[in-house]
Formats: C-alpha cells, sequence, structure tokens
C-alpha cells in the first residue's frame, strides 16, 4: 500500500514526485515508468529550452507556470551543477506585416511580467550577425538545458529519499478500492491512496482506465529537426525564433543551440501515425484508427487546412524546409543540415476540434490527471508539480499523515 502512485517518468512525473514528497515527507511515494528508462518519450526528445512564457496568455495556467517554471528550473540547475545555460532568445520580423504581430507579442510579454526588449534590425545583428530582420524582441530568461539531466538529478534525490522506483512497469488496469486503486501492471500489482496521472503520450487512456473522461483525446505530431553540420554552428550565437502565426498553434520552425553546442532547426508539425512515433514510417493501427474516427481531428484539419499542407510539404521535401529556414538566416543552404532525431508532442483535441491551449489537470475520485503538458510542461514541470502537491484532497494529506 502507497500514499501516492505517480505514473509516468518524464520531467512532470518525476517533478511531481519531488514536489509531493517535500509537502508529505512521511507519505510513501511509487513510481512507474513503462519504459526501460527515464525521460524517453517528450522529455528526452525536446528542445531542452528553458522557456520564458512569453507567448501564453495571460493568468493561464501556462503563463503564470512557466514564468515561475523559468526561474525554479534555474535554480534548481545552480544548485545541483546541471549543465544550463540562460542566453536568451530573439523573435524576429522578417517582413512589414509581421511588425503589428512582434508588437502584439511584446505587450504579451510585459503582461507577463518579463523584462523584453525591442530591437532594431541592426540591433538584432548585434546579438546574432546572420539573421535577416527589419525588428525583434530580446527575451533575456530563456535558456537551455537537458532535460534528461534534469530528470536524473530527480530520480537520484527521489532514491536518496526512500522512495519506489520502477523501470520497465506498464499499467493496464485501475480497479477502485475501499481507501483508493488497484493498479494491474506487467510487472505485478500495487495499491495507492491517491493516484496522480503523467503519462503525457497516453494521458487520457490512463484517465478512461481509472474511469475518469478528460473530454479530450490525446493527438500526436511529430516535430522534426534538421541540426547544423559543426563548420557551419557559428551561423547562431543563441536561440532565434520567427513571429508566430497566430492563426496556428505551433511556433513555427526556429533555430535552437543546445547545451551540447549543437545548433537544431526547426521543428515542422505534422500528424504522427503512432503516439510514439519519431520516424516518418512508424505506424500503429489503433493510434491510427483513434485519430482518424475523431470528429475532433476533421474539424481540426478543416481550420487549419493551408497550414497543415504546409507543414507536410516541409517534412517530406528538404528544400520547403530550407526556404522556411532561409527567412530567418538566408546563409542556410540545404548542404549545411543533416537529419536529426524527432520529437512528439502529445496534444489534447476537443470533440468539437478545439486544441487544448493550457495544461489541462482532471481530478477524479481517487485519482489527479495530468491530460494536456505539452511545451512550455518541462520549463514548468516543478510548478505543476507543486500545483499538484498543492491540490491533493484534505483526506489524503491526513491518510498520509496517519498512515493507515
Amino acid at each position: 500500500m502507497y500514499d501516492f502512485a505517480i505514473l509516468g517518468g518524464g520531467v512532470v512525473g518525476l517533478a511531481t514526485a519531488m514536489a509531493v514528497g517535500q509537502r508529505y515527507p512521511d507519505a510513501s511515494i511509487l513510481v512507474l515508468e513503462k519504459e526501460s528508462d527515464w525521460a524517453h518519450h517528450q522529455t528526452g526528445n525536446n528542445s531542452g529550452v528553458i522557456h520564458s512564457g512569453i507567448y501564453y496568455k495571460p493568468g493561464s495556467f501556462k503563463a503564470r507556470f512557466c514564468a515561475r517554471g523559468n526561474d525554479s528550473m534555474v535554480k534548481f540547475c545552480q544548485e545541483h551543477n546541471i549543465d544550463h545555460t540562460v542566453c536568451g532568445k530573439v523573435i524576429v520580423a522578417v517582413d512589414s506585416k509581421e511588425l503589428p504581430l512582434l508588437e502584439n507579442l511584446y505587450q504579451r510579454g510585459l503582461e507577463n511580467g518579463l523584462k523584453v526588449t525591442k530591437l532594431s534590425g541592426q540591433e538584432v545583428k548585434e546579438i546574432e550577425p546572420h539573421v535577416a530582420c527589419i525588428a525583434g524582441i530580446r527575451v533575456p530568461t530563456t535558456g537551455i538545458v537537458s532535460y534528461r539531466q534534469v530528470c536524473q538529478k530527480f530520480v537520484e534525490l527521489l532514491k536518496s529519499q526512500g522512495r519506489e522506483l520502477c523501470l520497465n512497469t506498464k499499467v493496464q488496469k485501475i480497479s477502485a478500492t475501499n481507501i483508493g486503486s488497484l493498479l494491474i501492471t506487467n510487472n505485478g500489482s500495487f495499491e495507492a491512496r491517491l493516484v496522480i496521472n503523467c503519462t503525457g503520450l497516453h494521458s487520457d487512456r490512463v484517465a478512461k482506465l481509472g474511469h475518469v473522461n478528460p473530454e479530450a483525446k490525446i493527438v500526436p505530431f511529430r516535430g522534426e529537426y534538421y541540426e547544423l553540420k559543426p563548420e557551419k554552428r557559428y551561423l547562431v550565437k543563441t536561440l532565434i525564433y520567427p513571429v508566430p502565426n497566430p492563426n496556428f498553434p505551433f511556433l513555427g520552425v526556429h533555430f535552437t543551440r543546445m547545451i551540447d553546442d549543437s545548433v537544431h532547426a526547426g521543428p515542422n508539425a505534422v500528424l504522427s501515425l503512432k503516439r510514439e512515433g519519431y520516424k516518418k514510417t512508424d505506424f500503429d493501427l489503433r493510434d491510427f484508427l483513434e485519430v482518424m474516427t475523431y470528429p475532433g481531428f476533421w474539424r481540426l484539419a478543416a481550420k487549419y487546412a493551408d497550414d497543415g499542407i504546409q507543414e507536410m510539404i516541409r517534412s517530406w521535401s528538404k528544400a520547403a524546409f530550407v526556404r522556411s529556414l532561409q527567412k530567418l538566416i538566408p546563409e542556410v543552404q540545404a548542404e549545411d543540415l543533416i537529419p536529426t532525431h524527432a520529437g512528439v508532442r502529445a496534444q489534447a483535441l476537443r470533440h468539437n476540434g478545439a486544441l487544448v491551449d493550457d495544461f489541462l489537470i482532471v481530478y477524479g475520485q481517487n485519482s489527479i490527471h495530468v491530460c494536456n503538458a505539452p511545451s512550455p510542461a518541462a520549463t514548468s514541470s516543478l510548478e505543476i508539480g507543486k500545483e499538484i502537491a498543492m491540490a491533493i484532497p484534505e483526506q489524503h494529506h491526513l491518510r498520509a499523515a496517519i498512515g493507515n
């Protein structure tokens, strides 16, 4: 019998285990992960950015958690000697029609409490000499880290605190008991008073195993990247982003200098035919049919048809991908780029075709489910964990405290 069982060993699940343990130090905590290592999916395949929070609607979970999470993640890295860099980033307008959008983004940054700076095209060049633009915004608090390293430290700390962590353990069934839930897995059964679902790409399915309807379905989008050849890394000093299209829910292809000093270009955003589909050829019949038979997907596809077609073209045409990058750095050529890893974004989608724009946390009788945690969830992970720990029903607090 455990007081708390956290399902999912990515950055959100592990950060939540940390936060719950800090609030309830005497509680018994179990973490279950179906893979053979931690941070295997979204966490281990993202761009490693410590986001600032400039893009998100003021007052939303994303805006609040990201701004606070930026600070708490940097402090955590400093405290535990995890490699990271707060290098800042520039968001640039390449033509005059983007200037109003850039101004709106600047105002949003101010509303979210960020110290953002307007830049002329020449001032952008003083930071990023190879960028072609007419204006920009500098966001100084953006950083870079390896979230795999962050998770390794989380695991180390949790083990030192006596928490039980199990790899290769997939939850197959959840049954209600008199005092909580029984978790049936491929690696035995576990009982917990409260289950916290942080399973990312499978969070909607796990919620339904626990008889909770999140009223949204996870639709996987693959983000594909190229990497600049080492001799061309000089073209990018920090991070370079375009002004995002307000009519499209993704940020557009950009340049990111990683913590290992490599420079990644991307991602595009295309429907993945498998929830864990990191290659174009990956396919899972169940995952595919779930999306194809979901009315929300077709409503989304109709709304963003033109943008979606452009993303698919970039996926299959390197020349098209390069042209998008050349809008930011004209010197980049196709021969400068080599394919690198892809990531898969677990995006929750409503039945009416609306993307869930914020983090989505759903509460069951003896369970809490994080059912939408795409970017900036890694940046926000410590704050998401604190939110969940604070939201744990009082009866679970009392049971944990008295241990019965």
